[in-house]
């Protein structure tokens, strides 16, 4: 049986609580009388690539726990015709965005009730326990601790053996220099501990979306203060199945128990 420990804070890297913006932006440049210029760009780092890199490992963390698997998140039908590719796997999705511009794969999934559109503020239309296992990606970061309050629960009420969370990143994109001389310095935003919010993000049909810009120290503290338990047996099968595929995620990912 899996250990049901509390998540421990000090397994993650710790946070500032701030994003450190560089003094040079604003002073001259030793080299030329102009002014240096700063551009400060936010990018989102989707976890779509994550996910579908992390599928065998995930097999080999859960093992029987990928026999029905539910993905949440965008791109569904990507993430829905791998998993279905997976042997002994039997998978659905849930599309929380929009499905406009589908291809005919994509309709035909739709079509056969393998993926469906559907808000995940409300309860999701399954049974208790329905599923073995919950993947979810790229969703939760959109709401609010209201619904956050809520979805999350849910999610869990309809998996027997966990919930993946799949959290997405950005990276804080600085372009200094004087004209004609821009250098790049790139910092990971997932280390800054204060939740803000980021620029618009849209989704397929133009409606703007905003993410929280949530660290890993804000997720722990938030699944500390809801009683969400991260499954350290996983935890460490996962790790291991990392390391020895060099998988290297751009997003961050967390196992919560049931």
């Amino acid at each position: 049986m899996a250990s049901r420990r509390a998540i421990n804070p000090s397994r993650r890297v710790a946070d500032s609580g701030s994003i450190p913006l560089v003094s040079s932006l604003s002073q001259k440049s030793p080299n030329s009388p102009l002014l240096s210029v700063g551009l400060v760009v936010l990018v989102r780092v989707s976890c779509t690539s994550d996910v579908l890199q992390a599928i065998p490992i995930l097999r080999k963390a859960y093992s029987d726990g990928m026999r029905k698997v539910l993905y949440v998140g965008p791109d569904s039908c990507t993430v829905v015709s791998k998993l279905l590719k997976e042997e002994d796997t039997e998978a659905w999705g849930v599309e929380p965005y929009d499905l406009e511009d589908a291809d005919n794969s994509c309709k035909s999934l739709v079509r056969k009730g393998f993926v469906r559109v559907s808000d995940i503020k409300f309860p999701l239309p399954y049974r208790p326990k329905s599923f073995s296992l919950v993947v979810v990606s790229d969703s939760l970061d959109y709401l609010s601790p209201k619904y956050l309050n809520k979805t999350l629960p849910d999610l869990s009420r309809v998996s027997t053996d966990g919930l993946v969370i799949f959290a997405v990143s950005f990276q804080l994109m600085i372009f200094v220099g004087y004209p004609g001389h821009q250098r790049v310095k790139v910092s990971e935003l997932a280390k800054f501990g204060r939740p803000v919010c980021s620029p618009l993000i849209y989704s397929s049909v133009g409606i703007p979306h905003f993410a929280k810009l949530r660290s890993s120290s804000w997720w722990i503290r938030y699944f500390l203060q809801n009683g969400l338990e991260e499954n350290e047996t996983v935890v460490k099968k996962y790790e291991q199945a990392s390391s020895k595929s060099s998988y290297k995620p751009s997003c961050q990912h967390f196992h919560i128990n049931s």
